[in-house]
């Protein structure tokens, strides 16, 4: 039973938004030193290891692996950390950290049209036009590069954020549908399942990672402690404190602290249509969002 928002519980937010806005700057960095791949492995696999070590420490026993469920766990462990992770991080080569920063504000908007075809969550006339609005904001976000398909790797690392968006929209309508599985369990299965699928991918395509320099090495083992085992600990502890809608406030911070890291600590150059499509964006999610939102600020 979930309760009213604590302190704690707002903290946990803040400091959700922080580390997963953070998050792009640490891809930048960790990407100076090695290959795209072997920065989505070091990840996944760090972080799954980090958690099956809080599995044991909380003494979580593995669930019974029945066929619908394995499909369902394989399917999401893919959706949402293998193939997000390795496009981001391919993506990242090519667009500033805060372009994917802000193209992740766009994950909740994928998920209303699909919740509306492949779930029982009917799309309304406001969450439409919220929809609408940040589907307006994600094509400003390309701008001309959108024009420029087939002539460089800058769009196609544009699409790769945005598909990676998509990915884990498809994801979050997947976990709706999977058998009941303790989050902590489940969080630490989705990401054994992408190491098991990004380790021979980045065997064949980068080979055996060697460390190169101080600054990227410490920025993996950043990304898979802090936002993949961390954070994914963070989530489902406030989710049974306070309820997954008092988790909607995260989705309007992480493009803004995306930018701020990407501007501040990167020296990115930050286009005047980023700040445009960011207000679309939030707009459009606070738009859809807006019954959620109510719910938490009327306490």
């Amino acid at each position: 039973m979930t309760q009213r928002p604590t302190l704690a519980n707002w903290l946990s937010v803040a400091a959700l938004g922080l580390i997963w806005g953070a998050t792009f700057m640490v891809v930048a960095i960790a990407l100076e030193g090695y290959g795209p791949l072997t920065v989505a492995c070091a990840r996944v696999t760090l972080g799954a290891i980090a958690l099956l070590t809080l599995m044991q420490i909380m003494g979580r026993p593995v669930p019974q692996l029945t066929g619908r469920l394995l499909k369902y766990l394989i399917v999401i462990g893919l959706l949402n950390s293998a193939i997000p992770f390795a496009l981001l991080s391919w993506g990242q080569q090519y667009v500033p950290s805060a372009f994917a920063g802000i193209a992740m504000a766009a994950v909740s908007l994928f998920v209303l049209p699909l919740a509306h075809l492949f779930s029982d969550e009917p799309l309304t006339a406001r969450n439409g036009f919220g929809v609408t609005l940040g589907f307006i904001g994600a094509v400003t976000l390309i701008g001309p590069g959108i024009l420029r398909i087939g002539t460089g790797w800058e769009p196609l690392g544009q699409i790769a954020c945005l598909a990676a968006a998509l990915s884990y929209a498809i994801s979050s309508i997947m976990t709706r549908r999977c058998p009941t599985i303790d989050p902590i369990v489940m969080a630490t299965a989705v990401l054994v399942v992408g190491a098991i699928a990004l380790i021979p991918a980045m065997l064949f395509f980068e080979g055996i990672p060697v460390i190169e320099g101080t600054r990227p090495t410490i920025a993996i083992v950043v990304l898979g402690l802090i936002p993949t085992a961390l954070a994914a600990w963070l989530r489902i502890s406030t989710i049974r404190s306070a309820g997954s809608v008092f988790m909607a406030p995260v989705g309007f911070q992480v493009p803004v602290w995306s930018m701020i890291c990407g501007a501040l600590i990167l020296n990115e150059d930050l286009p005047f249509r980023f700040f445009i499509a960011l207000a679309l964006i939030l707009s459009g999610l606070a738009i859809s969002q807006w019954a959620n939102l109510r719910k938490i600020f009327r306490g």
